[in-house]
């Protein structure tokens, strides 16, 4: 990445200031180098002489001076100034940029492709609904969100597992199962009544139905086994939903697991050796005060059953010191904003630096159509399902709308606005443009031009350059995502990019008599495409040739 190899060439720039006592001894400041946000300022910018001024004890142009001429000369820059009060400005070449078509189309579907993670394992686990219910559409925003961020973390170069946790122990699990019972009960014409905390929602009535007619009165006497066979089907129907929303697993863990192999017993154990384990009333107590929590949480109840925290504490146990990964993401929903500080004290409690634990919450969803909430599912007159979402509007404007704001951030989802096929769609106006491309590459050839062959020093016009220089920030877009855990940089980098293109289309005429310009810039509109498709492809989402 270039902008990393102008800090390296500064820092080096300074040691050797430094060497013939143009700037004393001293820790030097990271190096931070920036895009300018005026483009008269160059492609690069860095205000290092600012920071170095103090201990330099000169005026900072002249530091700034002094750096520009230890750099030596750059191939890739086509002029490096000082600006006043003390920033060096870093300006591109023409004729480099111009080569950077080369070198996208050379790497193809590998573009952007960093070595920030050098091979590191990383943990993404995201949805982890519990399997007593159809999926909404908060869980498919945590779905877009982790499965986008595995995605990002490879291009990176970090070695990602992506997991479900499948919450199958519990209270939670136990009134689904009575929940079930009755209502098959009743399916079977049988008076039964549903338990008080019983789920009540109408799909449990469909899944009971279905049972009864496929099994009769197999499990009349049987709960265990049909609580059971319910959970598996809850299960089905949550993969079936996430595969069409194109999230994919390489893992799906039990919490049951935690409890038959001794696991949760050895969690607890670390915890009562390193003194944070306390009974009270019958009770075992985390002591999560003595870590700064504002209050202690129970751990295993005086009835002798866990508690939801102290399985979670067991779960992390396996991630990090069973199965080794050296960093755990975790996407929760907006429900468990409150989980996060003491499961990250829980991690600390167990010997493992917090740090490596990073958690992000998922803000609610709202469904709108055409300005007017959606609140009522027309199929059942319940909640909405992900699923009839996805059955409206398709996995790619999903995906694309629950990343486009921060997780952070509650966000409205308009219906009526992703099913446009106009400008006023920023999921039709991205994929619009890589079937604009494809449809401008096959008028082309079948006109006798091809990019092939193209000479890629004429794309010299501004529009050209711009979108090269626009190219060729994905690289640093994937770094960014990775480090912040900041996916929505992605579709906002997506419509500028399609913007950068329709503008270049729109001021330079790619067809041309001038055949050698029309296969330059049909070279680089094939580069534009291989850009885009990446993106796309980093999103999850699809790459249409035609629409």
């Amino acid at each position: 990445m270039l902008r990393h190899r102008l800090q390296a060439l500064l820092k080096e720039a300074c040691s050797r200031a430094q060497a013939q006592g143009l700037l004393p001894p001293m820790a030097l400041p990271d190096v931070i180098v920036e895009h300018p946000q005026h483009p008269e300022h160059g492609d690069y910018a860095s205000s290092l002489p600012l920071k170095l001024v103090g201990a330099a004890r000169t005026d900072p142009m002249n530091l700034a001076r002094g750096l520009v001429g230890l750099l030596g000369p750059l191939p890739e820059m086509a002029k490096i100034e000082v600006a006043p009060p003390g920033f060096i400005n870093f300006t591109l070449s023409p004729s480099w940029l111009a080569g950077q078509v080369e070198a996208i189309l050379a790497e193809g579907e590998d573009y952007g492709k960093i070595d920030l993670g050098k091979g590191r394992r990383v943990q993404v686990e995201f949805v982890s609904a519990n399997p007593t219910g159809p999926l909404h559409v908060g869980h498919g925003r945590g779905a877009v969100l982790g499965s986008t961020l595995a995605l990002v973390l490879q291009a990176a170069g970090f070695s990602v597992e992506k997991e479900f946790y499948v919450n199958d122990a519990g209270t939670q699990i136990e009134a689904f199962q009575r929940s079930l019972h009755a209502r098959y009960l009743q399916a079977l014409g049988q008076p039964a009544e549903m338990p008080a905390e019983g789920y009540m929602g109408q799909y449990v009535v469909d899944l009971a139905q279905d049972i009864a007619r496929e099994f009769g009165r197999k499990f009349l006497d049987q709960p265990g086994e049909l609580g059971r066979l319910g959970v598996e089907r809850m299960l089905q129907a949550i993969r079936a939903d996430l595969d069409l929303l194109g999230a994919k697993f390489d893992v799906w863990f039990s919490e049951g697991s935690l409890f038959q192999d001794g696991q949760f017993e050895r969690a607890m154990a670390i915890l009562e050796k390193r003194g944070y384990v306390e009974e009270r009333e019958g009770a075992r107590w985390f002591t999560s005060t003595a870590l700064g929590e504002s209050k202690d949480n129970v751990l295993i109840r005086s009835s002798g059953a866990p508690t939801y925290f102290a399985s979670d504490t067991a779960y992390h146990f396996n991630k990090f010191l069973e199965r080794g990964f050296e960093q755990v993401i975790d996407v929760w929903g907006a429900d468990h904003q409150g989980h996060v500080s003491r499961m990250k004290a829980a991690v600390s409690a167990l010997g493992i630096n917090p740090e490596r634990l990073r958690i992000i919450i998922s803000q609610l969803v709202t469904l709108k159509r055409g300005g007017e909430i959606v609140r009522l599912s027309k199929r059942s007159g319940d909640i909405i399902t992900l699923r009839e979402v996805l059955d409206e509007v398709g996995a790619d404007a999903c995906r694309f709308v629950f990343l486009s704001r921060s997780a952070d951030s509650q966000m409205d989802f308009d219906l009526e606005l992703v099913k446009k096929e106009s400008d006023e769609n920023p999921v039709y106006y991205v994929q619009y443009a890589h079937a604009r491309i494809a449809s401008i590459l096959r008028k082309a050839r079948e006109r006798g031009h091809t990019p092939e062959g193209g000479d890629v020093s004429l794309l010299k016009e501004e529009p050209e350059t711009t979108l090269i220089r626009k190219m060729l920030l994905l690289s640093e877009i994937i770094e960014n995502v990775a480090l912040k855990l900041e996916p929505h940089h992605l579709p906002h980098y997506a419509q500028d990019l399609a913007t950068t293109f329709h503008l270049f289309y729109k001021k330079c005429r790619v067809l041309s008599r001038d055949k050698a310009l029309s296969s330059a810039r049909l070279k680089l509109a094939l580069a534009a495409k291989t850009v885009l498709a990446r993106t796309l492809n980093l999103m999850g989402m699809t790459t249409p040739e035609k629409m």
